[in-house]
């Protein structure tokens, strides 16, 4: 069976404006380019799946559930643009911050790869054809360990990071240049 090819977002600061800790979904602003963006993964024949640390749960700052609403709305306000987010994984541990159970150090938390191995089994997923895109380091350093391709937007915290610990495939003013990068890095 052939396996999927994924474009990996990141949410906040990729796909919506980066204000700290989404804890109410009037905070939610979708950058309008995303929703073009995440149609040309669709029309591509790639898998639109959102990776995202949220640990805002740990530190009690919001809960499961309501990450769950956000990306609940998420979805529905892509629909209504006519592009579709098929999954949405996240890591709601912190290392070091927060308790019980929550405060833990796990193979989910970017920049580890857990959830990028967890969607490629549940997805079929071919993760060294597929690509990552995000606004910091960790989003990169995690498609390199599963030999995916990383592409670091400028939006969100992607501006403030003039020298990187680990090199991106290519830099991108947001997450639409991002994706017509990797659509043409697809035909080589």
């Amino acid at each position: 069976m052939k396996k999927e090819i994924a474009v990996f977002l990141d949410r906040d600061g990729t796909l919506n404006e980066e204000v700290g800790y989404l804890d109410s979904l009037a905070k939610l602003h979708i950058f309008p380019r995303a929703y073009d963006a995440v149609r040309l993964i669709n029309g591509s024949g790639m898998k639109a799946v959102v990776i995202t640390n949220q640990s805002g749960v740990a530190r009690g700052y919001f809960d499961e559930e309501f990450v769950e609403t956000v990306h609940a709305r998420m979805r529905e306000m892509f629909q209504g643009q006519g592009a579709r987010i098929d999954r949405f994984y996240y890591c709601p541990h912190h290392p070091t911050e927060g308790a019980g159970s929550y405060r833990v150090s796990c193979p989910c938390r970017k920049p580890e790869a857990g959830l990028l191995i967890r969607a490629a089994g549940e997805m079929g997923i071919d993760l060294a054809g597929s690509y990552m895109v995000g606004d910091m380091p960790k989003d990169i350093a995690a498609a390199r360990k599963v030999g995916a391709k990383g592409i670091l937007v400028r939006t969100g915290y992607g501006s403030k990071h003039a020298s990187l610990p680990v090199t991106p495939d290519f830099i991108a003013g947001d997450i639409l240049d991002a994706v017509i990068w990797i659509v043409r890095d697809r035909a080589k």
